[in-house]
């Protein structure tokens, strides 16, 4: 899914890592929040329900398995099922959390706090000591320079948290 698609079926994710970005009018990204298994994306119910166009982009982190789910279909579950109304709040309550927390990092945490948060939630949401992005993908979610990232991952690294390869990290601890 991309940035200005209406969007008619919602993704109900299976299966996989899905991260959700916003981008600004200059093109840079901004890392909004990552889905997982059993998850589904508030932005993408709200273009769904209002036959908005979207304004995220979704990407696939890992490979996944999702069911996609008419928005008739939605609706009318809305209607009839308590348990999807449950899952749809949950979801809203969930993924505005998630956005506060990214808010308040842009303003209030110093780019290696910042850092440090975006790969502690990549080890959450894929299980996996080993995270296969290249500092620049990290950079764009961030919003910041492949410089600053670079610097603050060499700096973990020889704090022994972390090894540094070509297009993937190695977690060895963090607090």
């Amino acid at each position: 899914m991309d940035i200005g698609q209406y969007i008619k079926m919602m993704p109900l994710l299976v299966s996989g890592v899905i991260r959700v970005l916003r981008e600004d009018s200059d093109g840079n990204e901004l890392l909004l929040y990552f889905l997982q298994d059993g998850d589904t994306c508030a932005m993408t119910m709200v273009c769904c329900v209002g036959q908005t166009k979207s304004k995220v982009r979704v990407v696939a982190e890992t490979d996944t398995k999702v069911i996609m789910i008419p928005v008739q279909l939605m609706e009318d579950w809305l209607a009839t099922y308590q348990t999807w109304r449950n899952l749809v709040l949950t979801t809203y309550h969930t993924r505005l959390n998630e956005l506060l927390d990214t808010v308040n990092s842009i303003p209030f945490l110093k780019m290696d706090e910042r850092l440090l948060k975006y790969l502690k939630d990549k080890l959450r949401v894929t299980g996996s000591k080993t995270l296969y992005s290249t500092h620049q993908e990290i950079a764009y979610d961030l919003n910041t320079s492949r410089v600053v990232v670079s610097r603050l991952l060499k700096k973990l690294e020889n704090m022994g948290k972390l090894e540094l390869y070509r297009n993937y990290i190695r977690i060895i601890e963090f607090d």
